[in-house]
Formats: C-alpha cells, structure tokens, sequence
C-alpha cells in the first residue's frame, strides 16, 4: 500500500509498504477513505518535535471502512464507517473512565509515565503507524472508533479525528463563559475551531492574532476581531481594544513553531529578543534540516506563550493546545504568577469529545468544511505538504484522499460562516 513515511528530519516519501495486520484481540484494521496534514506533522519534519523513528508512518487524522476487527472488537463489524480519534485510549484504566483518554495508563507502551499515545508520532508516543495512508492498524479499536451517522460526510468528519475536539478542549480549558474577552494566539485549522468553539461557549468577544492573510480573513468572517502582529503590536492591540484591562481568556493554539514579527511596532522588541530566541531553538531542536523554503523552524518557541501571558487580564485563564515537545523549557513562569492566572494545558481527550461534536456537526450547528481549502489525493502529498509549511495564502486544512476521485474538487474558501 502507499503510505507517507518518515525517513529523517526534512525527509519525508510517499513509500510502498506492507498492509497492517491484526496484531491484538482489541485491533481493527481500517481502509482510509480520507486522512489530514496538521501542524503537528509539520514539528516533526521541521525538528520541533524531536524522537521520529525513521520508517514511522506520519499523519493522526483519519476516517474510513473497517475491514476487519480482532475478537476482542465486539461493537464493530466489517463495512462500518468510522473516525479514528488521534490519540489512543484503553478505555478501561482509571483515567480513560474519568475522561482523561490521552493520558490513559495502558496505550503507550513505553509505559504509564511516558505520557500521551498518538498515531505517526515520536519514539515517546509509542511509536504507532500513523493513519496518512491506505490501510491503517487502531489498537483498542472496541473503545475508540467511534460511529459516524451517513449525515457527516468525509469532508466533515475528518475536520472531527483532531482538530475540532482539539479546539472544543481548549476553550473549555480557557474557562470561557458568557461575555468573556476571549485572545486566540495562532489562526490555524485548530485556531479558527477555537474561534467556533469560543462562540459555542458563549463569548463576548474574540480577538485572533495572527500574520497570515488568508487565516486572518478567514478569522474575520467568523465573527473574530483581527490582530497582524506585523502591522502592530498584539499586547498594544489588545490592552486598547479591552480598555486596558486584558482579555479574560487566552487560548494558544500555535505551539512551538511560532515566528517573531518581522515588521510593524513589535519588530523592534522582537530583534532585541533574537538571540534568546535563537537559544531556546538550539536546545529544543539541536537537529534541523530547511531545504528550499521548506522545514523551518518557527525562529521564536515562546513568543506566543509570553504573548498570551502578557495579553491576558489579572486573574485570567490561559490555555495552551499548542504543541511542545519535552525539550521546550522556556515558560514566562514569573509574569504568570504575579498576574494570578489559571494555566491549562495538555492534549486532548479525543474520544470524550468527538460523539458530541458528531452530533453538533450532524445537526447543522457547526460546518467544519468551512475550515478546509483543499482536498489533494495521497499521490500529491509531498507538493501539499510543501505548500501547507510554507502557509501558502488559502492554505489552511488539507485533506488526503486515496484516490483522485474527490481530489479534484479543491474547494477555496470564500463564505466561511461558522
């Protein structure tokens, strides 16, 4: 089968590789109908997320068929379509029972301590295959995949494997509530679903940071208050829109890969910074490999933390669903204390929340294909990764298709109404 393979830092191949096979009584094995590139793909070919096994299949979005389920596998049956949450859960140990799924016991077997398991991550995750793919192996397929209703198409669906729960956990991290300022730092595939899901829980207001044209009009269509932080300074922006007082809420969904201005008024604070940046950079990826554009490390790892810090009002919350490796130890500890915020933090439970955001999908309340600009089948995966790295202008969620059949449609975003 084709497959998207992890062959070194800046390395990445679209391989022939051996079709999965029943391993555990808990397996399924399922033919990917539709798979996903996210940021978190981008850290490890960039080098922000250290510890890739060369020869790990990359992605942890998917939707698709079962094919065939071991005899532990008793709510599923060969034919059923399903989506495959990102992070991988027993459903039977203490904390997948409280909610807790991707800090389950049981999945990672490097043991309870290790920390959360994922599909196509690092050494530290498991390692799992991952799901950019045709065929894929789910490990406690009985207490993950989840059902989808014929209401939510693939196009949608996909949007339900990651980033959307992902973006629902983090504003329930934020506390938000009823007329709360709400800061979202990063308006990425995650950062526009945080922007849906702030308004879900009821905020007042939203303000989205950002560089990028098209993500910030995309932004902007959703009802957000927008802030280039290249044409201004984002605290400056955001001490004057909420009356000098802060938001009540800040969500970071950029992670680790964040970039400091390079131009407007906070360009100067950012070049005085360059060089700590530039430290924190070598002792968080001491191996990087950029090619002609491609697989650059964000140049500022704490700029959207210290940012979030220092928009924030007294006493508010901060949620950070952006991603850090181990190796990033660099947190404005000091300003957060002396300001009383909340910190939440961590990845997400997948499988707690995608039945309900199923349901609000399938009713009508949100439409994720508002967030996806492009459908590219698997045959164009290296050009579309290249092209979603470089954050070329529209490109905010690929889809991976198998075939070319729905490939072709590529539809642009032009009336985003979330």
């Amino acid at each position: 089968m084709k497959a998207v393979v992890f062959h070194g830092i800046g390395d990445i191949r679209l391989d022939d590789v051996p079709e999965p096979k029943i391993q555990e009584p808990a397996d399924a094995i399922i033919r990917l109908t539709s798979s996903a590139i996210c940021g978190t793909d981008l850290h490890v070919i960039r080098g922000t997320f250290p510890g890739m096994i060369p020869g790990t299949i990359l992605g942890h979005e998917g939707v698709g068929i079962v094919e065939e389920v071991g005899r532990n596998v008793r709510n599923l049956k060969a034919g059923d379509r399903v989506v495959i949450p990102s992070t991988i859960a027993c459903g039977s140990c203490s904390y997948c029972r409280a909610g807790y799924h991707s800090q389950c016991d049981t999945a990672n077997p490097n043991g309870p301590q290790a920390g959360t398991a994922f599909f196509g991550g690092p050494e530290t995750t498991g390692p799992f295959n991952g799901l950019q793919a045709e065929y894929a192996r789910i490990p406690y397929a009985n207490a993950g995949l989840v059902k989808l209703p014929q209401e939510v198409d693939d196009d949608r669906a996909i949007m339900i494997s990651d980033i959307f729960p992902t973006a629902y956990f983090g504003a329930e991290l934020a506390e938000i509530k009823p007329g709360d300022n709400v800061a979202i730092f990063g308006c990425g595939p995650v950062g526009q679903f945080a922007i849906a899901s702030a308004k879900l829980l009821g905020a007042g207001r939203i303000l989205a940071i950002d560089t990028v044209p098209s993500r910030l009009e995309m932004a902007q269509a959703q009802g957000a208050e927008i802030i280039d932080f290249n044409q201004e300074d984002p605290i400056e922006a955001i001490q004057s829109l909420t009356g000098g007082i802060g938001v009540d809420r800040a969500i970071d969904a950029v992670g680790v890969d964040a970039v400091a201005p390079n131009s407007g008024p906070a360009a100067e604070k950012a070049q005085q910074q360059a060089e700590r940046f530039q430290q924190e950079l070598e002792k968080i990826a001491p191996e990087t490999n950029p090619q002609n554009g491609n697989w650059h490390p964000g140049n500022a790892p704490s700029q959207a933390l210290e940012w979030a810090v220092q928009g924030l009002a007294k006493a508010g919350t901060l949620s950070i669903i952006g991603v850090y490796p181990l190796t990033h130890k660099f947190f404005p500890i000091g300003m957060a204390m002396n300001k009383n915020l909340t910190l939440k933090m961590g990845n997400c439970n997948h499988r707690k929340y995608i039945p309900l955001i199923v349901d609000l999908v399938r009713s009508g309340v949100v439409d994720p294909t508002d967030i996806l600009t492009q459908i590219e089948p698997l045959t164009n995966v290296i050009d579309a990764y290249k092209a979603f790295d470089q954050r070329k202008s529209g490109w905010v969620k690929v889809e991976l298709v198998p075939g070319a059949s729905r490939a072709n449609q590529n539809p642009q975003f032009q009336n985003h109404h979330i």
